[in-house]
């Protein structure tokens, strides 16, 4: 009976094993990139700051530096051995992928109902047909070429030279079953060079790094590279999914590098990142904007105190430079004191994505991968941008409705109007003056303010002594 016949399994079915081999390839000793350190004197003003607003205070120019003073002293490196690093011996080959294509969603994993007497019978009859004939086991793939450049090992996978691919960098904070990973791009290039790192929203509501980071790493060409580029779009993927600066438990992340195994949240995801990837650079643009309600214009903020920083900067095509030291957990700071020659770019204001400023970013990456010899390309440069060793927060002195009267880059004189705050309920006007000649290099959206808000962001090219 057709009952009895599905009970007793059939002889003529046949289970087939597939083997499938194990790409492998040679691990090459990652080697580090010469730096060239350029011991020119560099005239400096100090300047603090507290970059969570973007404020930055005004300071007194130091005294000349003399020769025998000499840059931070690189940390000693922890070899990348992050806190969700596995063993060496699990690393594999990274794939091979075009930063071009589409990739394609994640297959959904959909279970069948279990079938009924009728069904299975049929079931039986074509497993019976389908395996009749065992198809032969697949012909092993070739070991990868290994060519000109070096392969890069990041989050242990080896991208070999002349590949671009894109991996997934997991802090290891959530619960288990939803943890999410952060997509991590790179792009090795065929020859030897260095190591560019890019890092966009590490505050998870600054949009444009995002989208300057994607122009540039997707224009990229692995076989007419030498180095290469690393790129994390989007750091703080938690804040960046709430639309949110901070991270859950309400902290700012870039207080916090280079982190702790065993803080804060803040802390663990800081040390992740900064052991994962941070310390396999040469070079690490940190890219933000301005925060909420306020804009800057494109600029680097940078601590021109430090020699190979200075130089650094030089390789940014039409971009401002502002002299900032840096506060202890930012990620630049922290990144500068390990030994990675590291700048801040800023551009425009948060929760939005603005052509300009991120056409402004995509261009000046651009211009520092020529400079650095990773690239060869047909570039223009535009005049030189000044340096800004000075600059001041003008506030307002009344609160009401802001109503500015002057533009992003608008250069200003002493005395100038910059803007108005109106009082709505009794139509008082307060103009905002400025209290110095300069550039505005970063101001307040049009919005409600109270007393003793940030509004104009001035930044003077202050004389130093010696000059």
């Amino acid at each position: 009976m057709l009952f009895e016949r599905l009970q007793k399994p059939s002889p003529r079915i046949l289970l087939i094993g597939l083997v499938i081999p194990w790409l492998s390839a040679p691990v090459l000793a990652e080697t580090d990139s010469a730096k060239a350190s350029k011991k020119s004197e560099v005239l400096i003003a100090e300047l603090a700051e507290d970059e969570s607003v973007e404020d930055v205070e005004h300071s007194a120019p130091l005294q000349t530096k003399g020769k025998n003073n000499t840059a931070r002293q690189p940390a000693v490196p922890q070899g990348g051995a992050g806190i969700d690093t596995p063993s060496a011996g699990s690393r594999k080959v990274a794939p091979n992928i075009d930063l071009k294509q589409v990739a394609p969603p994640p297959e959904a994993q959909v279970s069948a109902p279990g079938d009924t007497d009728a069904d299975a019978a049929e079931s039986e009859v074509m497993a019976t047909e389908a395996v009749a004939e065992p198809e032969p086991e697949p012909e092993p793939e070739p070991e990868p070429e290994i060519r000109e450049g070096e392969v890069f090992t990041l989050l242990d996978n080896d991208v070999l030279p002349g590949t671009s691919t894109r991996l997934a960098w997991t802090p290891g904070i959530q619960i288990a079953g939803l943890s999410q990973t952060t997509p991590v791009l790179v792009v090795n290039g065929i020859n030897a060079g260095p190591t560019l790192c890019l890092t966009g929203a590490v505050h998870g509501d600054e949009l444009n790094g995002i989208e300057i980071i994607r122009q540039t790493m997707y224009d990229l060409n692995p076989e007419k590279l030498s180095g290469t580029v690393v790129g994390v779009p989007i750091v703080n993927l938690p804040g960046f999914q709430q639309g949110s600066r901070y991270l859950p438990d309400r902290r700012d992340l870039n207080r916090h590098f280079p982190g702790s195994p065993d803080g804060s949240l803040a802390d663990r995801i800081a040390h992740s990142l900064f052991e994962n990837v941070i310390r396999k650079c040469d070079m690490l643009v940190d890219i933000h904007t301005g925060s909420l309600k306020r804009t800057n214009l494109p600029q680097l903020r940078a601590d021109m105190n430090n020699p190979d920083v200075a130089e650094f900067t030089r390789g940014f095509d039409r971009m401002a430079v502002v002299h900032s030291s840096g506060s202890a957990g930012m990620l630049r700071t922290a990144a500068v004191e390990a030994g990675i020659r590291t700048v801040t770019l800023e551009a425009g204001e948060s929760h939005r994505i603005q052509q300009h400023q991120i056409g402004a970013g995509v261009n000046s990456l651009t211009s520092l991968m020529e400079r650095q010899g990773m690239i060869s390309r047909m570039f223009v440069w535009g005049d030189p941008e000044p340096v800004y060793y000075d600059s001041d927060w003008i506030r307002a002195d009344h609160g009401g409705i802001l109503f500015s009267e002057i533009e992003l880059g608008a250069s200003v004189s002493e005395g100038e109007i910059l803007g108005y705050v109106s009082d709505p309920i009794t139509n008082a006007q307060h103009p905002i003056r400025s209290t110095t000649d300069g550039r505005v290099i970063g101001m307040a959206v049009d919005q409600v303010v109270m007393a003793g808000f940030a509004a104009y962001h001035i930044g003077t090219e202050a004389e130093v002594p010696g000059e």
